[in-house]
């Protein structure tokens, strides 16, 4: 997910009331059940819960949301976080906003059964299927799990995808005199310690689809990754690799001119940096064109499963969608929501241009890929 930049892949909590807390896991008559006695942490749809109302009654009465690696300026997710706290009430705690996908993970199992464990999940799609495979993460569709694309959600319905976009290169043209538009113009010589990732690609998100993006420039496939481990050696062989991890500060003491990154984070970056006086450009690099989303997932342990529940589906509500599409980023449930007239329009003519249509790595590609990328990074930047 900058300052922000870690994740581009990443507590406390209130009393219900205090003759009523039986465990950190939710159990008993509290905010965590119904009326019923049901618990929020078997819902797997909100009417198995006895519907929305319910859903918020219980999500209010706990009162809080743990969410971990979520910076503010994020795919938007400040004015999310807003969103969710005005319209519900409920407290959204964010711990190690510029924490990666793995510290999500780290964070669920070494603080399984604790008040302080995450709620909520927001991690890299790689990281999605390893939290799955660990018997991680709930099971829950929200009201609109039948029109994410499939390709895009867990079949069990542990994660599915919430907003992507592409990796792109992101260019400070007040400092740089002919912006690099593909992977293999980062390689000319006038780019000499220009080069910078947002993070290491075995614990980033964004950093390992730039991985995947530079070997399917360079003649790799969804199969065969190496070539861009091949292709981040001899940028940092020939020099033009900087080590430095952007953030906007970095962008701004000109430490780091040249970013590659999500698109919607680049683009961010156009409109920041804008009144600043710097001029930031943005390309999707057609010789290697990499698509990828974040997925949304629930802490099988979650503390506060009620709210948890009630989060997602506040992500993939009109509003939820529309606040990611206006950060740029492109929402799940964006083809859906163009054929039903609630796609911001506005917002949508502002992404970055992109021809074709987007394909992306299956599970199997991305387990592989990450094994890879794990063994042969340290070798690739090293030389």
């Amino acid at each position: 997910m900058t300052e922000t930049l870690p994740r581009s892949v990443v507590l406390t909590g209130g009393l219900v009331a205090a003759t009523l807390v039986l465990s950190a896991c939710g159990a008993g008559l509290d905010g965590s059940t119904n009326a019923d006695g049901e618990s929020a942490a078997t819902a797997i749809t909100a009417k198995d819960f006895g519907g929305m109302d319910a859903l918020v009654k219980a999500a209010k009465e706990e009162g809080t949301l743990h969410a971990i690696a979520l910076p503010r300026d994020w795919a938007n997710y400040g004015a999310l976080i807003d969103g969710f706290q005005k319209k519900y009430g409920i407290k959204v705690e964010v711990e190690n906003p510029n924490g990666a996908s793995q510290d999500e993970i780290n964070a669920v199992t070494s603080r399984k059964g604790q008040d302080r464990a995450p709620d909520v999940l927001d991690l890299g799609s790689s990281f999605a299927y390893s939290a799955a495979q660990q018997d991680l993460l709930a099971r829950y569709m929200v009201a609109d799990y039948i029109d994410i694309p499939d390709g895009q959600k867990d079949t069990l319905s542990r994660w599915y995808n919430g907003y992507g976009g592409y990796i792109s290169i992101g260019c400070d043209a007040s400092r740089v005199k002919t912006c690099p538009t593909t992977f293999k113009d980062l390689l000319k010589p006038e780019y000499k310690g220009q080069v910078a990732l947002n993070g290491n690609p075995t614990k980033s998100g964004s950093a390992f689809g730039t991985v995947f993006a530079a070997a399917l420039a360079n003649g790799g496939s969804f199969d065969y990754i190496q070539p861009g481990l091949d292709f981040f050696a001899k940028l940092k062989k020939n020099g033009n690799y900087t080590p430095v991890q952007s953030t906007s500060a970095s962008i701004m003491k000109g430490q780091t001119p040249i970013v590659l990154d999500w698109d919607y984070l680049n683009a961010r970056h156009t409109d920041e940096f804008k009144s600043k006086g710097l001029d930031w450009q943005v390309a999707v690099p057609e010789d290697g064109k990499f698509s990828q989303y974040y997925s949304q997932a629930i802490n099988k342990d979650a503390p506060h499963p009620a709210a948890a529940r009630l989060w997602q589906e506040y992500l993939y509500s009109t509003e939820g969608q529309n606040l990611w599409l206006k950060g740029y980023a492109r929402p799940a449930l964006m083809a859906a929501m163009e054929k039903d007239g609630t796609l911001d329009k506005t917002a949508a003519a502002k992404l970055p241009k992109v021809s074709g249509t987007p394909s992306i790595p299956t599970e199997s590609q991305m387990d592989y890929a990450k094994d890879d990328i794990a063994q042969g990074w340290g070798k690739a930047v090293s030389r």
